[in-house]
């Protein structure tokens, strides 16, 4: 078993111009359309997605061991930065599990499954096409996130090419495998989101803030609020 080391964590080229991804013919909901909008919108004082990035340059590993790349199956570790803030840069595979949708459901998804593992406030399963969530690992020997002082329904934020999307944790995954997030977020950050060829295999960066649970964890403004909070005393103190 491998025991946390200091290790310094690779920073991700950021270009100034992105180029956008062709996205699939299916029809967005209007809330994925808002919210890849508000991913790609001027920051208007918030920290920018180089901010970020910058704090997150040498970092602390607090997982025993590694995860794999949920494409490429490259190891990745998980790191510990400040004010309890943990992250990790891997892949990003297309999450369709939740409510049945025209874009979400057992057609379009070779793997769907009608629940995640997080509920929204009315007990229902989060709308991968809606919400921006990100699926975390089960709890293994390898990081236990409820130990870590993360709750279910958390923000993370989410980076990919110079944008910022701030997404909630909604739904965990294989126990190995790290680097998943919904369609919408997908469809925020410009990702092709198709779920069973979408996706990018590398270049995401995810930071969770625990404590910062919107008190309607669907509410995607306030996931915004609470996250734009959270990485501005992360990259203060990074």
């Amino acid at each position: 078993m491998t025991t946390p080391a200091r290790m310094a964590w690779p920073r991700l080229a950021i270009t100034a111009a992105t180029a956008l991804l062709s996205l699939t013919s299916l029809t967005l909901p209007a809330h994925a359309t808002i919210a890849r909008a508000a991913a790609m919108a001027p920051e208007n004082g918030a920290l920018s997605s180089a901010d970020l990035l910058a704090a997150t340059a040498t970092c602390h590993q607090v997982s025993y061991g590694t995860y794999r790349n949920s494409m490429t199956k490259t190891p990745v570790p998980v790191c510990g930065g400040v004010n309890g803030a943990y992250l990790w840069t891997s892949a990003m595979t297309i999450d369709c599990d939740g409510q049945r949708t025209i874009q979400c459901n057992r057609s379009a998804d070779d793997h769907f499954k009608n629940d995640t593992a997080v509920h929204r406030s009315d007990y229902q399963p989060f709308d991968a096409a809606v919400t921006p969530y990100v699926v975390l690992p089960k709890q293994s020997n390898t990081w236990n996130y409820t130990t870590a002082g993360i709750r279910p329904g958390e923000v993370v934020a989410v980076i990919y090419q110079g944008q910022v999307e701030y997404a909630v944790s909604g739904d965990t995954g294989a126990e190995e495998k790290i680097g998943e997030a919904s369609y919408a977020t997908a469809t925020a950050l410009g990702i092709n989101n198709n779920p069973n060829h979408g996706g990018v295999p590398a270049g995401v960066t995810y930071i969770v803030f625990p404590h910062t649970r919107p008190a309607v964890v669907e509410n995607h403004d306030q996931a915004i609020a609470n996250g734009r909070a959270a990485a501005a005393a992360f990259a203060n103190h990074g």
